[in-house]
This record gives structure tokens, sequence and C-alpha cells, in this order.
């Protein structure tokens, strides 16, 4: 949907083909692992002066991968939120294109990362499909999933272990303020890629004002294990202006890395003061045409929500991605000059978290010993700025 979705409408009306439209309106939502889309969605306040939510579409099948959101601009109609292929297409993309790990689903959307964001180094098996790693002297093996495109390109681990998961115990809860979506993903040890067992537990809530993503990891195996959880949202840039679109990250420093090819930490942290990757200006600066792939750290406030905010000027459109956990450490940013939309990702941890790059810095892997839990939860807002 676009700001020209009312119109849209309208027309549609005054041609009189509503009635043609209507089967496609209650058609069954498109299955995805087996599982179908769920969209819970609320109407926008009569007379409303604000923007507001007005629906969240997630997909059970992969780990509640948050499809699109929509919110209501008031004068303006209804916009979406993500940068997504429709429901119809993104259900055809991963069920019939994408590959063993799910790798396409942190391509559209908002897919969910577990144990591990971002990348992962190690030395590969002989036919190049795993890599290990070690963890207080345990060897993890993971899947190589993830290339650069250039002859120096390391084959290495990326975005985790439940991209094609199937979400459990699925609890749908829908009220005219909006609702909640609650599955559990049993991952056990992501079949033999983790240490100890795992239980996630995955809530998103629509409401007027908000939209909340919230995972609690549960160690329900026998033994400690090194965890984090991140997202990979792809915010919209609905007037398609990228050059003015404006970004600011509560960070002042960023992580080094060997390029934009194989984005591997160098171990260095810089101060961003300064430079290019300055976005510390609460109304942010614009994006221009630089390309960004960068980890962005030492955020502030120290207490509180760590807010990204995306500002549209052209669209007079905003949206604010705050972290409400204090272990979201670090956040990645993702925005190449050809596309209209950043990737923010709220991140517990740096890239590459078990390499030697980093010596003794904490990277900000939690330790989640038999028993334990941790929680990361993220929240939306938009507004006009």
């Amino acid at each position: 949907m676009t700001y020209l979705t009312h119109a849209i409408a309208a027309t549609v009306l005054a041609a009189g083909t509503l009635a043609a439209l209507s089967p496609a309106l209650n058609a069954a939502p498109p299955v995805v692992n087996g599982k179908p889309a769920i969209t819970i969605s609320r109407k926008p306040t009569p007379g409303a002066t604000k923007p507001e939510f007005t629906s969240v579409t997630l997909l059970p099948g992969r780990a509640l991968l948050v499809q699109q959101i929509t919110a209501f601009f008031p004068g303006k109609g209804e916009v979406e939120v993500l940068a997504s292929p429709s429901l119809e297409e993104s259900a055809t993309m991963l069920n019939d294109k994408d590959d063993a790990n799910g790798d396409l689903a942190y391509r559209l959307g908002a897919a969910f990362l577990f144990p591990y964001p971002n990348r992962i180094r190690g030395p590969l098996s002989d036919d190049g499909k795993t890599l290990t790693t070690e963890w207080h002297g345990k060897t993890i093996t993971l899947p190589a999933n993830n290339i650069g495109t250039k002859p120096t390109a390391e084959r290495h681990a990326m975005h985790g272990l439940i991209l094609k998961s199937v979400v459990d115990d699925l609890q749908v809860k829908e009220t005219p303020e909006g609702g909640t979506v609650t599955g559990t993903i049993h991952g056990g040890d992501f079949n033999g890629h983790w240490l100890s067992s795992t239980d996630l537990v995955i809530k998103i809530t629509l409401t007027a004002d908000n939209v909340d993503a919230s995972i609690v990891a549960h160690n329900v195996g026998k033994e400690s294990e090194p965890v984090a959880i991140a997202w990979h949202p792809y915010f919209n840039i609905p007037s398609g202006d990228r050059k003015q679109a404006r970004l600011h990250i509560p960070g002042s420093e960023m992580a080094e890395v060997d390029g934009y090819d194989n984005v591997f930490p160098t171990g260095k942290i810089l101060p961003v003061a300064g430079t290019r990757f300055d976005f510390q200006a609460p109304t942010g600066k614009p994006l221009a045409e630089d390309f960004l792939d960068d980890n962005f750290s030492n955020l502030s406030p120290k207490t509180g929500p760590v807010v990204v905010k995306i500002t549209d000027p052209a669209a007079h459109y905003g949206v604010a991605i705050e972290g409400l956990t204090p272990n979201v450490k670090t956040i990645q940013v993702y925005a190449p000059p050809a596309k209209s939309f950043i990737a923010v990702e709220h991140q517990t941890n740096f890239a590459n978290p078990f390499g030697k790059e980093w010596g003794t810095k904490n990277t900000e892997m939690i330790t989640l010993a038999p028993g334990k839990s941790t929680t990361w939860h993220v929240r939306l807002k938009v507004f006009v700025p």
C-alpha cells in the first residue's frame, strides 16, 4: 500500500467493481512452510489527528517473520512501514525459491535472528558447507550459508538458525484496539548446530501507538550456551527519495570492517564524530548517496530505550525504533544507495563474536545457564517529523 491507497479505493468504488474484488479479499491467506499467514488489524480512530498503526502480517512457518506492518497517516492514507514484497509474492519467494537454510527470509520484511545475528567466521569443512568455531573450549559447527561476491570473499555463517523454524503453540488474540500473536519455537540444539537446548517465545503486539516485538529465550537443556538476539527489518522510505531521508543513531562508536564485501570486523572500535558515520544529531542527517553496512555501539542513553529514528521529510513520515531491553548493545545498519529502505537491526552482540580479533573485549554474547532466560524487546512508533 502507498499514500495512494485511499484514492485507488475511491476509484474502485466509483467504478462499481468492489463486488468483483470481494472473493480476493476473502481468500484464504497464503501458506508458508505449512503454516497460514496471520494478519491482525484495527481500524484507524475516527477523526485521528496523528499516525496510527493499522495491521501486522506474520508468517508462523518462518519464525513469526514480520512480513508487513501498515500505518494510517491522516490526510495521506495507509502506508507500508516495511519494504517487502506483497504477501503473495513473499509466499512464492519463500516456498519456491529459498535454500535449505532459509536465507531469503532475511531479505524481506523483518526476520528474527537467533542464536546469532550477523557473521561468524571459522575453518570450513572439506565440502565448504559448514564451518567450526569455538566457545569456552567447545566446538560449534554452523552452516556456512553466506559469501560475498569478490574473489577474496570468504564463506561464513550468517544470521542464525531459525530462519526456517515453525512456530508452535500459536495464540492469536484480536481486539478492536489491535491484538497479540504469541508462539513458541522448540529449537532443541538446532539440528546439532548449537549447544544445550533452547525454547523461544516470540510475541508481537499491535496497538494504535505501538508495534512491539519480543523474544524470550529459555535454556531448557543441561549445559550453558552463548546466545544473541536481533531482527532484520527493512524500513520503507515512502517517498522513494533515499537521498533526503534522514537517519538518527545514538551511537558514538562503530566497528571497523575489512570492507563491504566480507564485512568482517577487524577488532577495532572507532569514534564516529566528524566522520560520515556520525548520525548522533537529534534530527539525524541525510543518507545522501552513502552506502552503509556498519555496526554502531556505545549507545546512549545509558539507561532507557536505544532509539533510532528514520525520517522521510518528502513524505512527512517518520518511524522510531526503540530497543527496550538493556542487552541491546549494538545497532547494525544496512542501507544501499540504490534501494528505498534502511535496515536497522537492534542486536545484543558484535559481529563474529568468537573471533580472535576481539582479544579480551566483551562481544556481548549472553551466557545462558541451564534453566535461565533472557529477553529482547523492540518497539516501533510512527510520527510526522
